[in-house]
């Protein structure tokens, strides 16, 4: 009987040689992916953090891939200034406050002139310059209608605000003998009217900004002097007129 040739099969599955090449292009195309994911890496960044590692790690076994002037690498990366920006801060403080301070001058020498600096009193703090004026400057007692004397050095003041960007506070502040009134029930009603009216005198008259000022009204609260004698009364019953120095804002000078 004769016997047949059992004929060969071919293996089933890829050939050997395509696992290779198969493994061989996916080395290929990880290697560029690294290649463009470095490329998107911010070079100062990726040497900086190198460095610290060699600093760290390598100092007894050197990288096999030497860094590129690795000295030079702090030379290479920008350098920020630390003084430029106190700097810059200094000088516009160092304006403000040269603008306010010439400001402080002529409010005084217009006072001295016109024989005003016994009622008003111009002083530079750490709000800006503050005009106190008393209430005989501005106000009938018991009113808060602006008087025609009160115009002169109001004006003036218009004409200075005019010139400036700053914010303004305008205080109303009374003593502590009470206040009944139809139009001002209590002495918290006339210090805010009173305030009030000095802003709208200097909007109205000198087209200033509304948004720049804030009317706050005190009543006693806030006195300057004991009110134990008519003299410390009459110290009391004043209005503060805050011309701000630039660091503070609205939200600050409500607060002070």
């Amino acid at each position: 009987m004769k016997l047949r040739r059992r004929e060969s099969q071919a293996p089933k599955g890829a050939p050997g040689w395509m696992v290779t090449f198969s493994d061989l292009v996916t080395l290929i195309l990880v290697f560029f992916i690294l290649l463009f994911s470095m490329s998107q890496i911010d070079m100062l960044k990726f040497k900086a953090i190198t460095e610290s590692f060699r600093e760290q790690f390598f100092d007894f076994y050197p990288s096999i891939v030497p860094l590129d002037n690795p000295a030079g690498l702090e030379a290479d990366m920008p350098v920020k200034d630390k003084n430029e920006g106190k700097s810059s801060e200094n000088s516009d403080q160092d304006s403000t406050d040269e603008s306010l301070d010439n400001l402080l001058t002529e409010v005084q020498s217009f006072l001295d002139k016109n024989g005003m600096d016994d009622v008003i009193i111009a002083n530079r703090t750490e709000r800006g310059v503050v005009l106190v004026l008393q209430e005989k400057v501005l106000f009938a007692p018991g009113e808060a209608n602006v008087i025609a004397d009160a115009h002169l050095f109001l004006d003036k003041v218009g004409e200075l605000l005019t010139k400036l960007p700053n914010l303004v506070k305008v205080e109303g502040h009374t003593d502590d003998r009470p206040m009944n009134s139809f139009r001002y029930p209590s002495n918290w009603e006339l210090s805010a009217a009173r305030a009030s009216s000095v802003i709208n005198y200097l909007i109205e008259e000198h087209q200033l900004d509304s948004s720049r000022f804030i009317a706050v009204g005190y009543s006693d609260t806030r006195p300057i002097m004991p009110n134990d004698s008519p003299e410390n009364r009459q110290k009391n019953r004043r209005v503060e007129i805050v011309i701000s120095d630039p660091k503070y804002s609205k939200d600050d000078l409500v607060s002070n």
